[in-house]
């Protein structure tokens, strides 16, 4: 609350006053008040949009908040279409193999595994895992995060064959 009170105060273009706004968004996020931090996040937005828009990285991080939000809130088909175009625009910018982009995927099919959409949690999990243990190793927590995801959506996919169950460990 501090960092926002101190930088409330400048002009809606000021550099400074959006990042005291994502703080303030952050805080609230971490403290189990999505509510209130998807408001902050949703002006902090509107103004990167407006003022900043050539700070792409910045838009992109403050839509996954936004995404968090909507996923805590109970919004889940919301935050999905967020994730997958946030996803998108990660390809796009960065290319499918970078850190950030794995971890959009990642993001993506625990919105997918949350909507209990396991044959798309299936389908782009085997998809992105070879991507993410070229790029960033086996050992990677993005690389066993989609390993883990992948897992989990044959384990609960109720269509599950024995070979999904073997895959699965």
């Amino acid at each position: 609350w501090a960092c926002w009170k101190t930088y409330a105060g400048r002009p809606e273009s000021d550099q400074y006053r959006c990042s005291g706004m994502g703080v303030l968004g952050n805080a609230f996020y971490t403290n189990q008040r999505s509510a209130e931090a998807l408001a902050v996040f949703e002006v902090n937005l509107a103004l990167r949009r407006r003022f900043f828009s050539q700070h792409e990285i910045t838009i992109l991080i403050t839509q996954t908040n936004i995404a968090g939000c909507l996923s805590q809130l109970g919004r889940l088909d919301e935050a999905h279409v967020l994730e997958r175009k946030i996803y998108a625009r990660r390809v796009a910018t960065l290319g499918a193999s970078n850190e950030r982009t794995l971890l959009s995927g990642s993001n993506l099919l625990i919105s997918l595994d949350k909507l209990r959409r396991y044959d798309e949690v299936t389908s782009f999990a085997r998809d992105l895992l070879p991507v993410a243990r070229q790029s960033l190793g086996a050992d990677h927590t993005i690389t066993l995060n989609i390993s883990q995801s992948l897992a989990a959506a044959l384990q609960s996919n109720p269509q599950r064959t024995c070979k999904d169950l073997l895959e699965a460990e």
